[in-house]
């Protein structure tokens, strides 16, 4: 088969200076300076709830209602279309209520549209807010479903969106394809610094997987802000992510999800903090790892209650709190990377490793279970911050925005 070249479409504004309210996602210059690439075309759209412009309007209406286009069908990635279900809970097909659309599960059955799925489809349409770490799914949802539209001739076109947490930071290492799983499809960093539509230009520009693909870029937006910058709504990208802080910290606190301790799903502060009922020397490690000096956080030893159904679920445990002073000097990968250190020595017959390759598939590396146990922390996070070097200048010539 043979794969057009990626196309690159809408002018990117040349603004100095860029003020809150002014960046536009791909969404609003899709529909007021590029709809001709939807016209006349039945449409498929991969979506959830954070695909909305900026007064808050689901692009499901948007498009079902905007002129020439034919919105034909919906499909959804983990935590549903309306992005309230669990992490890692198996979605069911449904249909949209408003537009009696039917809304095909990417996060059920199958991880990709299949040929069915798409057989009344001429164009899909990928618009969904990311939150630019390599661990989360909605990003491998969209390599895998522009592929499978790939496979059948069919345009993929993505309706382009920030990176919360800057795009002009990359940190922690690059997936080894060992460890590849839906958490990490393809060699990339954890925290990559890319929009998606920067990323799926990548991936396609370099062979890592075939699609004919089309990115309408944003207007307005530069790559060092934050998404508190732009202007935009904040709309909870999964139910666990709920602010700016907590979308910062992730890249790093989700590592926990591979042990045994809690990373904070069901309390007040999600991925956010990290404990287990045996962990009575919170006060002393939050001591310690301030000490540290790591740029850009502060521990904070406290108590709180989980919910049922989480780890440690029903219980009130003691917990270290991370806290973002300067979200412009943290790395949370090293952050973690270290609390998680230092937790292990402490507490090495409390510590356990969720069973199976968690650790490995979420760091990238057998070598992260490694330094977390043998104390070769400082040698792994030298080897990431050079591989974070190289895969930003890799991806360089990818880039949309300055």
């Amino acid at each position: 088969m043979r794969y057009l070249p990626i196309v690159l479409l809408a002018t990117l504004a040349s603004t100095p200076h860029v003020s809150h309210a002014q960046v536009r996602s791909g969404l609003e210059v899709a529909l007021t300076d590029s709809l001709h690439v939807l016209q006349g075309k039945r449409i498929g759209l991969i979506t959830n709830r954070t695909g909305a412009d900026a007064s808050g309007h689901r692009n499901i209406d948007l498009l079902y209602h905007a002129n020439g286009v034919k919105l034909v069908s919906l499909f959804g990635p983990e935590h549903g279309i309306a992005t309230a279900a669990a992490a890692g809970e198996k979605i069911a097909s449904s249909v949209d209520s408003a537009t009696s659309l039917i809304v095909h599960s990417l996060y059920g059955a199958t991880r990709f549209p299949t040929d069915s799925m798409l057989a009344d489809v001429d164009v899909l349409v990928y618009d969904i807010q990311d939150v630019g770490a390599r661990v989360y799914t909605y990003e491998w949802t969209m390599a895998l479903a522009a592929e499978a539209a790939g496979r059948l001739g069919k345009k993929f076109v993505v309706l382009d969106r920030p990176d919360p947490i800057r795009a002009d930071i990359v940190q922690g290492g690059v997936l080894e394809l060992k460890h590849r799983s839906f958490v990490g499809q393809f060699d990339v960093g954890l925290r990559y610094g890319l929009t998606p539509g920067e990323l799926l230009r990548f991936l396609v520009g370099t062979g890592r997987l075939k699609a004919d693909i089309t990115v309408i870029p944003m207007q307005g937006y530069r790559r060092n802000m934050w998404y508190s910058q732009t202007g935009l709504p904040w709309l909870n990208p999964s139910p666990n992510i709920r602010d700016e802080e907590a979308a910062t910290l992730y890249p790093g606190t989700v590592f926990f999800e591979a042990t045994n301790l809690s990373e904070g799903r069901g309390t007040d502060a999600p991925l956010k903090q990290v404990g287990a009922p045996w962990l009575t020397d919170a006060q002393a490690i939050a001591r310690e790892m301030n000490g540290m000096r790591l740029k850009g956080v502060r521990f904070e030893a406290r108590e709180v209650e989980v919910s049922s159904g989480e780890k440690h679920g029903g219980q009130r445990i003691p917990v270290i709190r991370l806290h973002v002073t300067d979200k412009n000097a943290v790395n949370p990968v090293s952050a973690s990377t270290w609390l998680m250190r230092v937790i292990r020595r402490r507490h090495a017959k409390d510590f356990q490793w969720q069973k199976g390759t968690g650790a490995e598939r979420l760091s990238g590396t057998a070598d992260f279970r490694t330094a977390i146990e043998r104390g070769s922390v400082t040698k792994l996070l030298d080897r990431w911050e050079r591989e974070s070097r190289e895969f930003k200048a890799a991806t360089r010539k990818y880039w949309l925005y300055p």
